[in-house]
């Protein structure tokens, strides 16, 4: 199987996008198509079968659940058994957007997407294209990011392709995505709120929603700590990782990142590093790349610096350790699960 691409650059191209991925969905295939975090695999999350088929094409352990995108609050509450307070502050403040919202399953929602669990992680994309898709299925998507297990994510439909384009039937081109990494996703189901992954909508934005009622952050790179299996995508100890292997350090100057790059047996060729504050001399390594130092420009890049650090050869990749801070935690989090 070669993948079609369709374009959405015009509104002709978009409509046509949208038509051809709804007839496939409705058929029980998968359709790779944009968020605004990262591409996402869907598939008719009412359909068991249809939701298999990404547990197969990505080669994606059956432990570990996948989220359901809504188009609407009341297609979210179809997907749920219990839609509290809390939840519709929550959705009202942060959707459409990168925020997950973990509570209990509807019987509607199949087993096979909650990896047999009692809960469903369920969101509403802020991106035109899989809302347009949403609304024209008539039901939600359930799709995690649209690579092989345990790989990047893709942020651009090219990526998708190398990755997966031998296993679908369709890649639509969204451009590039405008987070750059997976969302939020918050627990409500256990005894206070808990962020069970960090992302771009941080612990203080949602702190300022939720109140009294407080919020629990589990340490960085935490598998959750909840029993009863897992409750989100993302909480696997090595997730999110490039071919080369990953090395998540601090340096202060060039002496010192040339001696912990020595102590590795690597060849400087075969080293590409991508720094923040402490960028090394270009033509030391075989690349170096300077990354934003706000996050959020950040996190739009880290992916796609990745992939092509991938792309041309690297054996080992090098980042700056992000800065401190709530802003930097979804960041840290990736870049600690991609480095284990």
């Amino acid at each position: 199987m070669n993948a079609e691409m369709l374009s959405t650059d015009d509104a002709g191209l978009f409509d046509q996008a949208v038509r051809r991925a709804a007839q496939l969905l409705r058929a029980g295939q998968l359709v790779a198509l944009p968020t605004e975090t990262v591409y996402g695999l869907a598939a008719n999350a009412w359909d068991p079968a249809a939701v298999q088929r990404i547990f197969q094409a990505k080669g994606r352990p059956s432990h570990n659940p996948i989220i359901v995108h809504v188009a609407s609050l009341e297609m979210a509450r179809r997907c749920v058994s219990q839609w509290p307070p809390l939840a519709a502050k929550l959705a009202a403040a942060f959707w459409p957007g990168p925020l997950t919202l973990v509570l209990p399953r509807a019987e509607e929602i199949p087993l096979v997407v909650t990896a047999g669990g009692p809960t469903v992680g369920v969101r509403w994309p802020n991106h035109p294209l899989m809302q347009a898709v949403i609304r024209a299925c008539g039901f939600p998507l359930a799709a995690p990011s649209a690579n092989r297990s345990n790989e990047l994510s893709p942020t651009s439909a090219r990526h998708v392709r190398q990755s997966l384009g031998d296993r679908i039937p369709l890649i639509i081109d969204g451009g590039p995505t405008q987070v750059g990494i997976e969302s939020s996703v918050l627990d409500l189901v256990s005894a206070r709120p808990r962020l069970l992954r960090p992302g771009m909508i941080h612990a203080a934005s949602l702190l300022a929603v939720i109140g009294k009622a407080g919020l629990d952050v589990p340490a960085s790179h935490s598998t959750g700590g909840l029993p009863g299996g897992l409750r989100s995508p993302g909480l696997l100890p090595k997730h999110y990782a490039p071919k080369a292997r990953l090395a998540l350090w601090q340096w202060r100057d060039d002496a010192e990142l040339a001696a912990l790059v020595s102590s590795r047996g690597v060849a400087p060729a075969k080293v590409h590093v991508l720094a923040h504050s402490r960028v090394p001399l270009l033509g030391t390594f075989g690349r170096v790349a300077v990354m934003a130092r706000d996050a959020e420009a950040y996190a739009r890049a880290i992916y796609a610096e990745l992939h092509q650090c991938d792309e041309a050869g690297a054996e080992l990749i090098v980042a700056e350790a992000p800065p401190p801070g709530e802003q930097w935690r979804g960041i840290a989090d990736r870049l600690a699960r991609a480095a284990h």
